[in-house]
């Protein structure tokens, strides 16, 4: 590859060939996993490419499609397992630069995909409007790497998962061809692109809606250890959050159960409220509905141990949202504190949930540490987990999540960077024979799809299609 070269001929493309910093953009947060940390450390690009505007990147696809470069798109490299990897080397694809709020009106908004998601919710709470759904890294994460590379977040407990049908309304795409075409896609072909890593189509345009804003009150509910055993205050957190979830009239935004030790642990800023051994509920409730949430904690063996609303300045401050004690960032946490830990994603089928978390949790005493996320899937509040686990080797990685699928609870492996091998997406022969049309060199994020590499892939052996797993 002539790098020399290739960066006169992208001009004026913004290009970036020195090596550490190509390195440092090459990366996202794949060190979650000790598996993709081995296997993807040393991965770089060989440039970055960093347009402005849907012109540029079509001229940046129409070149390196002319040099036969691979192109790996990154938003703000939020992902965690390799989703904006450059396993091939080449182009860099940085969206971040492409990022103007187009237009806020009601019930939906219109960005460039390098848009940070925390812009969109500032300039749509303007107007008393709100973005549905996010990532725990809504501060940074960009709106464009949220749909190639997430699935749900904050705000699923009421929306279910990107993919589910409502919750984007229409993407703009290019494609990597010797003459790239603009595709406007919605309905049904949003599933083409919808968390598929761009391997299939660079989004240039995102069109999602939007919901009544609230001034969200972050809670703690606690529950104490029962005589020595822990293990009842986290069954019991579990059970009030999927009774929550189901709470017709309190409005919430997120319901996470975190179970003991984690909290006092890992949640340094907040541990102040926190007493030990307890399990903990950190919830986002609207603030009309504090009063019965008050009145639904008071009816159980739950207390409260902290709220936004009431709390005083001196309290408040430093405090992190409670978004940023959910999802990955619990994960996030704990790596702060004991860069050893992983951890897994779970689904725990309605209408056993309950009975499974309780099963999972007693098998691997110590080792594997519940964090629960409750979500709406299929019309019904279940949870998924990403529980904390104590990392000693990959083997014993591989045979904890096998018995969680022999015991009927299915693995979304964050310890694999393709789409099929993560269980999150499946890739069936619509996708594929989309990605040969949009894509027909295989330039686009080369190594993350492997139907697209193994011609025999077997598409019936696909088990798990679940759209609620965030990024």
């Amino acid at each position: 590859m002539d790098v020399g070269r290739l960066i006169a001929d992208l001009t004026p493309v913004k290009c970036e060939d020195n090596a550490a910093i190509v390195k440092q953009k090459s990366r996202d947060f794949f060190w979650y996993s000790p598996v993709l940390k081995r296997q993807l450390d040393d991965v770089t690009a060989d440039l970055i490419a960093s347009p402005v505007s849907e012109a540029e990147v079509i001229h940046v696809l129409k070149t390196c499609f002319a040099h036969d470069v691979p192109v790996t798109p990154r938003g703000t490299g939020t992902g965690n397992y390799g989703q904006a990897m450059p396993l091939s080397g080449g182009v860099l694809l940085d969206l971040s630069r492409f990022n103007k709020v187009k237009q806020i009106s009601t019930g939906r908004f219109v960005a460039e995909p390098g848009a940070v998601i925390a812009e969109i919710d500032k300039q749509a709470r303007q107007s008393g409007q709100e973005v549905r759904m996010h990532p725990s890294t809504y501060a940074t994460a960009s709106i464009g790497g949220f749909i190639a590379g997430g699935s749900g977040g904050v705000g699923s407990i009421n929306f279910g998962g990107l993919r589910d049908l409502g919750n984007v309304i229409r993407l703009r795409v290019v494609t990597m061809e010797a003459e790239p075409r603009i595709l406007e896609l919605g309905g049904e072909d949003l599933q083409k692109v919808s968390h598929a890593y761009g391997t299939n189509g660079i989004i240039t345009e995102v069109e999602m809606p939007l919901g009544p804003a609230y001034d969200w009150v972050d809670v703690l509910v606690g529950f104490e250890p029962a005589g020595s055993d822990a293990f009842d205050g986290w069954m019991e957190a579990v059970r009030f959050g999927n009774d929550l979830g189901l709470q017709d009239g309190i409005l919430t935004k997120n319901i996470a159960p975190v179970q003991a030790p984690i909290p006092e642990q890992y949640f340094l800023r907040h541990r102040k409220f926190i007493m030990s051994g307890q399990s903990v509920c950190v919830c986002m409730v609207a603030p009309f509905a504090m009063d019965a949430f008050a009145t639904f904690v008071a009816r159980g063996p739950g207390s409260i141990l902290y709220r936004s609303d009431t709390a005083s300045d001196e309290e408040k401050k430093g405090l992190p949202p409670a978004f940023e004690l959910a999802w990955n960032h619990t994960t996030l946490r704990g790596l702060r504190v004991d860069p050893s830990i992983t951890y897994l994603q779970v689904l725990y089928p309605f209408p056993d949930q309950i009975t499974r978390v309780e099963a999972m949790s007693k098998r691997f005493p110590g080792e594997v540490m519940g964090h629960l996320e409750y979500v709406r899937f299929d019309g019904h509040v279940t949870c998924f987990g990403l529980p904390i686990v104590k990392f000693t080797t990959e083997e014993r990685l591989e045979e904890i999540m096998r018995i969680h699928e022999e015991e009927g609870c299915p693995i979304f492996n964050p310890h694999r960077y393709t789409l099929e091998e993560g269980g999150m997406k499946q890739t069936d022969a619509v996708q594929l024979d989309f990605k040969r049309e949009a894509d027909p060199k295989g330039l686009l994020n080369p190594g993350k799809m492997v139907a697209w590499d193994n011609p025999d892939f077997d598409f019936s052996k696909q088990t798990y299609l679940f759209p609620g797993l965030e990024r």
